[in-house]
């Protein structure tokens, strides 16, 4: 018998023994009843454990949270319609601007149809968060921008046509709104409280695929990533590892409790897919901008009137600054609040009704959540000194009132918004005086014409117009046909745009 053999033997004979040993051992310790135990569930699912905020161990688990949260989480379609080659305003991975072509790659809400003709629809899907049982839904203003047509699917998949309530372009935010009732909704929270690291999940509709939960961590807090180029623009992003791909966009942002945190926004990859980071907008961010739309209709901004730059080691060392951080004071914009306060350039702000800033991106998302004429306290380092300083706050438009929205039904007929241009303006123009298209919505002038924003309307019907008042009036009292005729800032020559009313 060689030793291979002898080996295997012994092996098999100790099997043998410690087999009938533990049945020995099991048989005669249960009273001669041979037991079986079946398990329902893996006690391993709950392994992990994290603490709460009161301290008590508890088992990690997103099921509840993603359960609540998906009935929540809807599919936005956007639809554009009409001859949209020649639009300025078309979505086109080739006309965005550079930094949006660097975060959003091909678009952050995906197109189902790349290659189409110039006159058919251009369709993009995005996500939405139901914060009203009364079907109020938040999303980003780039999934609803120059849509002519809304449709929202539920997680139940009932179909809705959507409304706009109201957008918000410096925030990337946008209300619409569905006709239904006792909806489930997701519960904002107070977005100051995350912490760095905390867990998070997102929610949406992401590369077509509905109802999709991914789960990271908050990596980091006051983003900003020069993402918005509109004036008055509000970057101060929640940045996570939670994967977020096209079709994430307007979804939802939340604890492992439920609260919505954040409205995902935006991506940062060389490829247009997930590389790891996401950003969303603050919830506090968000509760402003859609309480400004349900009450006065248009988002209210406070404007402190300062053009500011976040503090570090090589500034603090070009500038000779006592501390590291907060946010510096580079100028100072004609007419602004900060300068009528006191303010001067070479300040560093610090804090902002007793809130701690650390960098640029955390004082505008604190002014972002006041209104004009709101009187704040804002602390400053000047010169090694700490002072703080009275400031109210002005509005877009340099002065202390809150902006009325014009509720004209013929502006809500056309779809679109106006201002009285400025007499510098119309002098470098060579016109007396205009109206200009300040934004388009769904409505007649975009759907029966290819005017576009920026256009300054100077007559109508042949009726000269200097003020969005006149346009007004002339407007309510036509009836069937309508002649625009006016120019563009960048480009040479007259136009006429004709449409019905």
């Amino acid at each position: 018998m060689n030793s291979l053999n002898f080996k295997s033997i012994i092996s098999s004979a100790l099997g043998m023994i410690l087999i009938i040993g533990i049945y020995h051992f099991s048989f005669n310790n249960q009273n001669n009843t041979l037991k079986i135990e079946h398990i329902s569930s893996s006690k391993g699912k709950n392994a992990v454990m994290t603490i709460d905020n009161d301290g008590e161990l508890k088992p990690l688990s997103f099921t509840n949270t993603a359960e609540d949260v998906l009935k929540a989480v809807v599919h936005i379609k956007s639809t554009q319609i009409g001859n949209i080659s020649n639009s300025r305003q078309q979505v086109s991975p080739r006309n965005l601007p550079d930094p949006f072509r660097d975060f959003f790659g091909d678009q952050f809400f995906r197109f189902e149809s790349p290659r189409q003709m110039p006159n058919s629809p251009r369709i993009g899907t995005g996500s939405g968060v139901i914060i009203n049982e009364k079907g109020y839904i938040v999303t980003n203003n780039h999934v609803i921008d120059n849509a002519d047509d809304l449709e929202v699917t539920l997680h139940d998949n009932r179909t809705f046509k959507a409304t706009v309530v109201g957008a918000d372009p410096t925030t990337d935010l946008a209300l619409i709104q569905i006709k239904a009732k006792d909806l489930p909704t997701v519960a904002m929270m107070n977005s100051e409280d995350i912490k760095i690291g905390e867990w998070v999940l997102a929610v949406g509709n992401p590369m077509g695929l509905n109802s999709t939960v991914t789960a990271g961590i908050v990596s980091a807090k006051g983003r900003n990533i020069n993402i918005l180029k509109e004036k008055f623009a509000v970057e101060s992003f929640i940045q996570t590892d939670a994967a977020i791909n096209p079709g994430n966009s307007g979804g939802a942002l939340v604890n492992l409790d439920g609260g919505l945190i954040g409205i995902n926004t935006a991506i940062a990859s060389p490829t247009g897919s997930y590389s790891g980071y996401g950003f969303a907008v603050p919830s506090n961010i968000v509760n402003k901008v859609v309480e400004d739309l349900l009450t006065y209709g248009v988002v209210q901004r406070g404007v402190l009137g300062v053009m500011i730059r976040s503090v570090d080691g090589n500034l603090a060392k070009e500038k000779d600054l006592s501390q590291m951080e907060g946010a510096y004071v580079d100028s100072l914009l004609e007419n602004s609040a900060a300068a009528a306060s006191g303010i001067l350039v070479g300040d560093v702000i610090t804090k902002v009704e007793g809130k701690k800033i650390k960098s640029s991106p955390d004082l505008q998302a604190i002014i972002a959540q006041y209104r004009p004429g709101d009187n704040i306290t804002i602390g400053i380092n000047r010169e090694g000194k700490q002072m703080d300083i009275k400031v109210t706050l002005i509005n877009t438009d340099g002065n202390k009132s809150l902006i009325e929205k014009d509720s004209k039904k013929v502006l809500a007929i056309l779809g679109a918004e106006f201002k009285t241009i400025e007499n510098k303006l119309a002098k470098k123009m060579d016109i007396e005086g205009g109206v200009e298209v300040t934004k388009l919505f769904a409505g007649k002038l975009r759907k029966h014409t290819q005017i576009r924003e920026g256009f300054i309307i100077t007559k109508v019907d042949g009726q000269d117009v200097k003020s969005k008042e006149e346009l007004i009036k002339i407007l309510e009292s036509k009836k069937g046909g309508v002649m625009l005729e006016g120019i563009y800032k960048d480009i040479p020559g007259e136009y006429y745009y004709a449409f019905g009313l």
